[in-house]
């Protein structure tokens, strides 16, 4: 799981119901694997967010990190699933005082379950294909380790 340890916008800009945060160098960075990554804006560079619903919209928006001359590409999608990332739009939100008092509360809840519901979707798939895996290199203890998991 990637763990964000800095988020901070470099601006915000609210645009009727949508609050638009733009990110750059040194203000948004990620750990994975206890390594630290530091967000370069080489394709996408900022979260639009619906400031009624709390839903993010440009969810196909590209985030590249860097450590050195390795790079992590995550579609911004992708980023909200493995990431603590809500926590820190959450605390964005309060400092600038523009976050709805009645929705978050069930907001959160659906949308913890269904996250928890396509990772065990996501979980079953791939068994199933460890499954196939092993029955095409005829590796008869692995398939009966991965059918007990079903």
């Amino acid at each position: 799981m990637l763990h964000v340890r800095r988020m901070e916008p470099f601006y915000t800009k609210k645009e009727g119901i949508r609050l638009k945060m733009v990110f750059a160098y040194q203000y948004f960075s990620i750990t994975k694997d206890e390594e630290l990554y530091h967000f370069i804006p080489a394709e996408g560079k900022e979260i639009v967010l619906n400031l009624n619903s709390l839903q993010v919209e440009n969810l196909s928006e590209v985030f590249v990190f860097q450590k050195g001359s390795r790079f992590i590409r995550l579609p911004l999608y992708q980023l909200l699933l493995i990431s603590n990332i809500h926590d820190h739009l959450e605390q964005i939100l309060e400092g600038l005082e523009l976050k709805k008092e009645s929705a978050p509360k069930e907001y959160y809840k659906s949308l913890n379950k269904d996250i928890n519901d396509l990772i065990s979707q996501l979980e079953n798939a791939n068994t199933l294909r460890l499954i196939d895996h092993a029955l095409t290199v005829r590796d008869e203890n692995l398939f009966y380790i991965l059918t007990n998991k079903l």
